[in-house]
């Protein structure tokens, strides 16, 4: 069948002559009803929407008298009839639809007001069954928002709360409905029932278990309109959301890079435990530095000292409340985002000071709901389980002849938490609660290792008595000699090469202590 243009839709306003209602969430339900009885609608409704709208003192009828059916299978079947489909997807511009539903007695509907049943809300309980998921899912209210949104030439649907106010504005003000709003509600309508869709069939992936997935569904709702992206001659947005995990309570909107660095910088804070105050200096999402301390002050000073030029114009993120000590610490240089679980008073008198840096309150750790991970590529995207799970030093394996003392294995339990957040090739010399040297992102491991052993130096840092961290295994035996010439006493890696034995070897040829991970964080 040819599809007709979308100039040849009837563009004119419409009259609201009757209403049908049936909603799940009744958030401005009873101030939509009055706005519409005063406008002289008909309400037509079904069981608890009806009953709400009665409670108001607001005449409305129910679907029954209209259908001349009884709901029926425990409300399972109440709006899945001609009168009510035939009166919501007549076309009242087409002469032979008008004709036609005269001969059967149907009636135009103009406005229909449907929610879903909350599916989703359903199936994140713990202790839900697949009986009282299946419950969840609406089949009426599906089918008559995309009836409705189908014939939006003719008929309007307001799938969300969210769009009665300015619904009711253009009632009172016009009497009619414009057909660019009836557009814009069926657009959304449509997006409504996609996510609902996609809802549905992820929850039944994982209750068949099927994996991989045949198919990738996703609906996510546009969380802000972006400046730009990377660049400004790039166009972007921010979908999800992304104010469960965090507040942006001062400054300016985050921007594009923002994103991905807070991103970074929550990925890596989740690895600390809030027991130990801890800190991390983001740039360009790789950590400058990772210090954990006594105190917060103690913590930022550590990181800070890794690598004293990267830090202007990053984020700084904690795990523990903010105190003005620490703000003080940082406030020495300009440092563009502070993200932390809370705040002192003190500390947020001081910082907003500056109006346009970006303050960060932590809501939710990312290790807690973030199960995979997204990256697109031609032509779709690759999935993959997130890389967040906590190390277990019980599964490690002393591979050396000689042990790593007490302040040695602090060493390399922390190198090991700071490296898995740090692109390959990636290398960590660390040591007493702080970074070191950090060497990323290069096409060998020797470079990393170079780089840095560079930046330590630099900083006038001593990598005598070091751990060194390295995300994948060691293809040679020389990375480790080179380490051992550093300064670096302990290693830690997660081994698997052919060539094991001979860097086994090497790290006993200079009397340091090896741990193999039998985990790999190659971060590509």
């Amino acid at each position: 069948m040819a599809l007709k243009p979308l100039s040849s839709l009837p563009k004119t306003p419409i009259n609201i002559n009757r209403a049908l209602l049936s909603v799940s969430d009744k958030t401005g339900l009873a101030e939509l009803a009055k706005a519409l009885h005063s406008a002289g609608v008909e309400l037509i409704s079904t069981g608890g929407t009806a009953k709400a709208i009665e409670a108001e003192g607001i005449p409305v009828k129910d679907v029954s008298e209209v259908t001349g059916f009884q709901e029926c299978l425990d409300g399972r079947v109440k709006t899945l009839h001609p009168m009510v489909h035939g009166g919501i997807l007549a076309r009242t511009s087409h002469e032979p639809d008008v004709n036609e539903i005269q001969e059967l007695g149907i009636t135009p509907i103009e406005l229909v007001v449907v929610n879903l049943y909350p599916f989703k809300n359903k199936v994140a309980e713990p202790d839900v069954t697949a009986a009282d998921a299946t419950e969840f899912i609406d089949i009426g209210g599906p089918t008559m928002i995309r009836a409705a949104a189908k014939n939006f030439a003719h008929v309007s649907i307001l799938s969300s709360p969210d769009h009665y106010a300015d619904f009711i504005e253009e009632l009172e003000e016009k009497m009619t409905i414009s057909f660019e709003t009836r557009q814009k509600l069926a657009k959304a309508a449509f997006a409504h029932t996609a996510d609902y869709d996609s809802a549905i069939a992820n929850y039944f992936t994982g209750l068949i278990e099927e994996e991989p997935a045949r198919q990738f569904n996703t609906s996510l709702p546009l969380s802000q309109e972006l400046r730009y992206g990377e660049n400004p001659h790039q166009k972007a947005a921010v979908y999800g959301n992304q104010n469960d995990f965090i507040d942006c309570f001062h400054g300016k909107q985050l921007s594009y890079n923002n994103y991905l660095d807070v991103d970074a910088a929550l990925n890596i804070i989740s690895d600390f435990n809030e027991d130990e105050p801890a800190c991390a200096i983001i740039k360009h999402t790789i950590p400058s530095g990772v210090g954990v301390a006594d105190n917060l002050t103690e913590a930022y000073k550590k990181a800070f000292s890794t690598d004293r030029v990267s830090p202007f114009g990053g984020i700084v993120v904690v795990n523990q409340q903010m105190d003005v000590e620490t703000v003080k610490a940082i406030d020495e240089i300009f440092t563009e985002i502070i993200i932390a679980p809370d705040y002192s008073e003190d500390a947020l008198t001081l910082l907003k000071q500056k109006k346009n840096r970006r303050l960060i309150r932590i809501k939710k750790s990312v290790r807690e709901v973030q199960a995979s991970s997204f990256r697109s590529i031609f032509g779709g995207l690759l999935n993959q389980d997130a890389d967040l799970e906590p190390s277990n030093p019980d599964e490690f394996e002393i591979v050396s002849k000689r042990k790593p003392t007490e302040q040695e294995m602090k060493d390399l339990l922390f190198s090991w938490k700071v490296v898995r957040h740090i692109k390959s090739n990636a290398i960590v010399y660390a040591k007493n609660g702080r970074t070191l040297g950090i060497g990323s992102g290069q096409t060998s491991r020797v470079d990393s290792s170079e780089i840095a052993v560079v930046k330590a130096e630099k900083e006038g840092l001593d990598l005598a008595g070091s751990a060194i961290a390295s995300d994948a295994f060691f293809p040679f035996a020389d990375g480790v000699e080179a380490a051992a010439k550093a300064g670096a006493k302990a290693v830690i890696q997660p081994g698997g090469s052919i060539r094991d034995e001979e860097v086994i070897a090497k790290a006993d040829e200079y009397d340091m202590a090896m741990i193999f991970t039998g985990k790999r964080h190659f971060k590509h």
